[in-house]
């Protein structure tokens, strides 16, 4: 397995935030509805219909650091290989399978699963287990939209999630060391909860290739790789599936992935971090900030046995 801390960036070499903010404000006012394209080379201008009140405040990660620093292992194990390698990743035609235990199975074009639910943009925090941080407006809805659709069944207590993986248009996951195609889950009230995101876009357009197109999770109080990229499967289960990383490693990556202070990496500490685009470390929250919205779904729970 490739773990590889964080390199400093300077903030020469990203956009500056007063940049992005007069690119997003042009953005808002041209774009009338959706545009996609048939590749993934160049990111097509997506509007959302409003800004969620699930925002936080801080301000966002420059757009290339975000575009540019990327854990996508199908595209290359350094952290900058998918922004050179994802470039011509076809998301074009896409289709999500939705099934399991559940009354109403489906399987859903891009375009029919972007009109489940009216998009918005919210602002999250991403944190990844190698100690450093990003904040990203993401452009999405609640996963618990398309759940909802489907009708789980009561014996559905966990959500199973998997990527597209395609050994000729990544050809680099053969170096991946880890089994593919990807796979995640969630227990069903996480997968619920409001503040889980599908998430088809970013900074006002669409996913790039590298960062998760043209769909993926974005779970804001877990660690990075709980929000899968690239989904092509959805399915309700009724016991807690097995995950990429935890199968790899179950002593490094827990199935629940809650970002814990308190809890480290055995290579390193989880203490602190490193907001990407900033010289100093900042302490770590626990569940990255989020805990006031989510500690109660784990009330009762021995937080460093089942991290």
């Amino acid at each position: 397995m490739l773990i590889r801390k964080a390199p400093e960036i300077r903030y020469s070499e990203v956009t500056p935030r007063a940049e992005y903010m007069s690119r997003r404000s042009l953005l808002a006012s041209t774009a009338a509805g959706l545009l996609l394209t048939g590749s993934s080379a160049s990111a097509a201008k997506l509007a959302p219909a409003s800004k969620s009140p699930l925002s936080i405040s801080e301000s966002p990660t420059p757009l290339e650091a975000v575009t540019g620093y990327n854990n996508y292992y199908e595209f290359g194990t350094n952290k900058e290989d998918p922004s050179r390698h994802a470039t011509n990743f076809r998301t074009q035609p896409w289709q999500v399978t939705v099934g399991g235990h559940c009354s109403k199975p489906g399987t859903y074009d891009l375009d029919s699963l972007m009109k489940v639910a009216p998009l918005e943009e919210r602002v999250y925090r991403l944190r990844c287990v190698e100690a450093w941080s990003m904040v990203i407006p993401w452009i999405g809805f609640s996963l618990a939209n398309v759940i909802k659709r489907a009708e789980p069944l009561s014996k559905a207590k966990y959500v199973a999630f998997e990527s597209y993986f395609d050994s000729k248009q990544m050809p680099l996951g053969r170096y991946a060391g880890i089994p593919l195609p990807y796979k995640e889950g969630l227990r069903m009230d996480e997968a619920m909860h409001p503040l889980t995101l599908l998430t088809f876009g970013l900074y006002g357009e669409t996913l790039p290739p590298q960062n998760g197109a043209p769909v993926r999770l974005v779970v804001p109080w877990k660690y990075g790789f709980k929000s899968i990229k690239s989904v092509v499967k959805i399915t309700f289960v009724d016991k807690q599936p097995p995950t990429t990383w935890n199968m790899m490693s179950s002593n490094e990556y827990g199935f629940y992935s809650n970002v814990n202070p308190e809890v480290d990496h055995p290579r390193w500490s989880q203490s602190s971090e490193r907001r990407i685009g900033e010289f100093s470390k900042r302490k770590t929250l626990p569940f990255n900030g989020y805990a006031d919205q989510v500690a109660s779904l784990y009330q009762g729970m021995d937080l460093r046995k089942n991290y």
